[in-house]
């Protein structure tokens, strides 16, 4: 029988052989994408007991039930008079519209919650767009979830920006607030070369162990992966790679890896056409042993949820489209 042919097999020599991260081992990652759904979501890999993946049907109940579980940790910690510390993404979005019809329907002010966005776009030295540019982080989180929340909003000196000079103050900010008793949770998506926030996967060759890896905070003008950008020009940009900058603020894992609680989402799938941007990150993530070079494994090590679309799972088989 011949040799079939594949990427794996014609890897040498080619201009992907530099693309991937060094740390990847893609043998390992094609095995986690020949994983079904029974095989995914079966607790017998070194997951948190309190770690939880759960598929869904639709864009539309995933968005609801992510919107609710934020909304449950923002009204639960107000009945217990506790702050929360909560460290939000720009993406998915659609989770936003429930948080705010939850905490409207219920009338539950949010000053006793700080918010921390996880990353914002950047140039190489940290520097990010205005706050009010269309495009941003900071722009979009007003219009999505400060804004509508009106009277009940939180309170502008407790929203956190991932800018040149607040985001290193996150750490101790977040540490002042725990000193108080405060609950730390993370709100995340899984990018597709498995960032969390803009933690990119190469940047595990800047660290000698995982236990240094592990301790960092944040970092400053983070060099996106290609994939990062396209993605990103794919579902935010309308394909207009050109908008992109090529660097972005991140929280790193010496603050998600903290949390109390977290809450994943991924939703990057095209039901009209079978197809997805996000079923190869999900099966790695669910599938893969904890690896710095893909830190969205890491995430089932933690307490909390992984909301995701059912046909994100695998196997993944090729199929024109």
């Amino acid at each position: 029988m011949p040799k079939t042919i594949s990427m794996l097999t014609t890897i040498k020599g080619s201009l992907l052989e530099r693309f991937y991260p060094k740390g990847w081992n893609l043998k390992k990652i094609d095995a986690c994408c020949q994983m079904t759904l029974d095989q995914l979501t079966a607790p017998k890999r070194p997951w948190h007991a309190h770690f939880k993946p759960i598929p869904v049907d639709s864009v539309s109940e995933m968005d609801r039930r992510m919107g609710d579980a934020i909304a449950d940790q923002i009204e639960s910690t107000r009945s217990a008079n506790q702050q929360l510390a909560i460290i939000l993404p720009v993406g998915p979005m659609g989770m936003y519209k429930t948080v705010v019809e939850r905490l409207l329907a219920s009338n539950t002010p949010c000053d006793h919650v700080t918010t921390f966005n996880m990353d914002e776009w950047s140039d190489a030295k940290g520097n990010t767009m205005p706050g009010d540019q269309p495009g941003g982080f900071e722009h979009a989180m007003k219009h999505a979830l400060f804004t509508p929340l009106l009277h009940l909003t939180v309170p502008p000196n407790q929203r956190n920006f991932a800018t040149k000079t607040n985001l290193p103050t996150y750490s101790d900010k977040i540490a002042a607030l725990r000193k108080k008793g405060a609950r730390l949770v993370t709100v995340y998506g899984i990018g597709r070369v498995c960032h969390i926030a803009f933690w990119e996967p190469q940047l595990a060759g800047k660290f000698k162990t995982p236990a240094q890896w592990k301790k960092q905070t944040h970092r400053l003008g983070v060099a996106l992966h290609p994939l990062t950008v396209e993605q990103n020009s794919l579902h935010s940009f309308m394909s207009r790679f050109t908008l992109i900058p090529c660097f972005a603020n991140t929280i790193g894992p010496g603050l998600f890896l903290q949390s109390d609680f977290c809450i994943g989402g991924a939703d990057g799938v095209y039901p009209d056409r079978g197809a997805s941007w996000q079923s190869c990150s999900l099966c790695i993530t669910l599938g893969h042993a904890p690896t710095p070079w893909l830190p969205s494994t890491f995430m089932p090590t933690m307490p909390g949820q992984l909301f995701f679309m059912k046909q994100l799972a695998g196997p993944l088989l090729p199929d024109a489209h």
